[in-house]
């Protein structure tokens, strides 16, 4: 590995490759919406995956969402 590249992630030296060259902006926005889409996704399909492993349905994330679990303070 190039000792200019060697704290950069293998993602982020594919994608300056690739955009060695300045592209406009609207580029970069779709790219950055492309990419968000795509780690959103897979966080979706692994939290999926992990609800059905576990037996978690929908009902539970409604009931976690209305729990009320703050520690008191001593105030």
């Amino acid at each position: 590995m190039n000792k200019v590249y060697s704290n950069l992630s293998n993602i982020q030296i594919e994608l300056l490759k690739l955009y060695k060259n300045n592209i406009p902006d609207k580029y970069l926005f779709d790219i950055k919406l492309m990419l968000s889409n795509y780690f959103a996704q897979k966080a979706s399909d692994a939290m999926d995956s992990f609800a059905k492993e576990k037996n978690i349905s929908e009902q539970d994330y409604i009931n976690w969402a209305n729990e009320h679990n703050r520690a008191k303070t001593g105030n």
